[in-house]
């Protein structure tokens, strides 16, 4: 599997961590159901099928965070932009 990374070119997998879903987003901690908000950001998670947003460190290139689009079907990767972008232009982790 090789990742566009928008730094350093394409890039083996290898040479990146992945880190997890790149569409979960932190839930209030003032919320009136703050502990079961909490307790489903941290264990319960999807297991897509198909298209996927996902979060990779680019830890053996430019050290950057990136937002990895990938087809879970086929690991087919469709594309990768800088996280900072990513959450910045109002997509949200």
């Amino acid at each position: 599997m090789r990742i566009p990374c928008p730094h350093c070119g394409p890039r083996t997998h290898e040479e990146f961590t992945y880190y997890g879903d790149a569409t979960v987003r932190r839930p209030s901690a003032t919320g009136p159901d703050a502990e079961a908000a909490f307790y489903d950001y941290v264990y319960t998670r999807d297991n897509p099928f198909g298209l996927h947003r996902e979060l990779w460190f680019h830890q053996g290139g430019c050290h950057e965070w990136l937002v990895v689009e990938r087809d879970t079907r086929n690991h087919d990767i469709k594309g990768a932009v800088p996280a900072r972008d990513a959450f910045t232009a109002g997509e949200s982790k």
